[in-house]
């Protein structure tokens, strides 16, 4: 029996098996895929182009059809790679597939808060710590508790060949932890109010940034950004991210969704990837990816629109401070210390720009057959220094910052790991 995600759609993976063994649809597939090849539509003959428009025409009746993906689902590359192949299948007009790979988040989901797990001693209190309280909330879930305890054990374990640590298997049980465990304990561990540079600190310090985000110097976020189009999983996370917090001048929001929950949900799947985002220093709630567009060339403009979806992207921004304070949706656009109307300019070019989840600069990706998905392309571990950092807020574009004195890191290091034991 076929898999549905939301809305009765099926899943892309279970929709290519039924489809590759159902005696009238297996024939449209071949010939789609013909379709899309290079050289096809000759192949095809006279009345190519009637064969093609058949063949999608006939597919839109398939369970093919608006198919997506499950974030975190088993075999998830598999399902991706076959919602790619299929979002490359766009012939006169006719697409298969919807723009982004993944379910759509459920509204009214946006806002559930953790009861607080030290009510009764902290009675006495005026102030309420909701960073600690999420802490304790986690480590008395059985499944928040056993998989933040399996990344930051990877992610400060030393590795003999990476260094310092071991960043593919750090990322991997980060992408693990924030797939599995639900958004009411993930974010009120990352998206927890801060007011006092303590607190951030020890926000920035949730995905272990030393393994997981810092290296030596920066990387060009366009290269970045190669790496990532290169996976599927990676591509797909970005294409979402892109979807799900797209700014908008036209609701009160500041997002075209209108929905928080999906914009912090599609940033937290972006974490343990090539281009994961985090706090960029401790003094305030800026966010972005560890890279820099110092060396872009000619490619400074695009390079710096990839980095305007975070520095300067107002649903992103209204997302985290409305999460951090409980304000609501249509009204957080007006509320103090959320993004400006009148400093929105990088938010338009986002609102209006036709970036697609293509690499920039990249060729035309090499059309994939979809019932036998291509492997994506693993990340190269480089050598990293084993310690933390914290940022200074100037000019986080293109500085590469030194390193912090080593007894201030290892003093956060120790605060996050005798938090998993509260």
């Amino acid at each position: 029996v076929p898999r549905l995600v939301l809305g009765g759609r099926w899943d892309c993976l279970t929709a290519g098996d039924s489809c590759s063994s159902d005696e009238a649809c297996s024939p449209r597939l071949r010939t789609l895929r013909q379709c899309v090849a290079g050289g096809g539509s000759v192949k095809l003959g006279p009345g190519a182009r009637n064969h093609c428009e058949n063949a999608v025409n006939a597919l839109l009746a398939s369970p093919l059809h608006r198919c997506q993906c499950k974030r975190g689902m088993k075999k998830e590359k598999n399902c991706l790679s076959i919602y790619w192949s299929l979002k490359q299948s766009v012939l006169h007009g006719l697409s298969l597939v919807e723009s982004y790979p993944y379910e759509p988040v459920e509204r009214g989901s946006d806002y559930v808060r953790l009861a607080s797990i030290a009510a009764e001693s902290e009675a006495g209190m005026s102030a309420v710590n909701r960073c600690l309280d999420a802490a304790k909330a986690c480590n008395v879930d059985d499944t928040c508790q056993k998989l933040r305890t399996e990344y930051v054990s990877a992610c400060i374990a030393p590795s003999a060949r990476a260094g310092p640590c071991n960043r593919a298997r750090c990322s991997k049980a980060l992408r693990k932890f924030f797939d599995r465990v639900p958004p009411d304990f993930t974010h009120e561990l990352l998206f927890c109010p801060c007011s006092d540079t303590a607190c951030a600190e020890r926000r920035r310090q949730t995905i272990v940034p030393a393994c997981s985000f810092e290296e030596r110097e920066k990387p060009n976020c366009l290269a970045q950004l190669r790496v990532c189009e290169a996976d599927y999983v990676c591509k797909s996370r970005w294409a979402q991210f892109q979807h799900d917090c797209q700014p908008s001048q036209l609701t009160a929001s500041g997002c075209q969704q209108d929905n928080y929950g999906a914009c912090l949900i599609a940033y937290t799947g972006l974490i343990g990837s090539t281009i994961t985002p985090n706090y960029l220093d401790n003094s305030t709630s800026n966010v972005g990816p560890w890279c820099s567009c110092a060396a872009s060339g000619n490619h400074r403009e695009q390079c710096n629109l990839f980095l305007d979806h975070f520095h300067d992207n107002i649903c992103l921004k209204n997302a985290i401070f409305a999460f951090g304070n409980d304000t609501d949706p249509k009204s957080a656009a007006n509320q103090p210390g959320a993004a400006s109307k009148n400093t929105m300019t990088p938010n338009q070019r986002l609102a209006t720009s036709t970036t697609t989840t293509t690499a920039i600069g990249m060729g035309v990706e090499t059309q994939q057959n979809i019932l036998h998905p291509q492997m994506p392309t693993q990340m190269n571990d480089r050598d990293r220094l084993w310690s933390d950092s914290t940022l200074p807020s100037p000019d986080l574009y293109d500085n590469s910052p030194g390193r912090p004195d080593s007894a201030v890191s290892a003093w956060f290091l120790s605060l996050l790991l005798l938090a998993l034991h509260f």
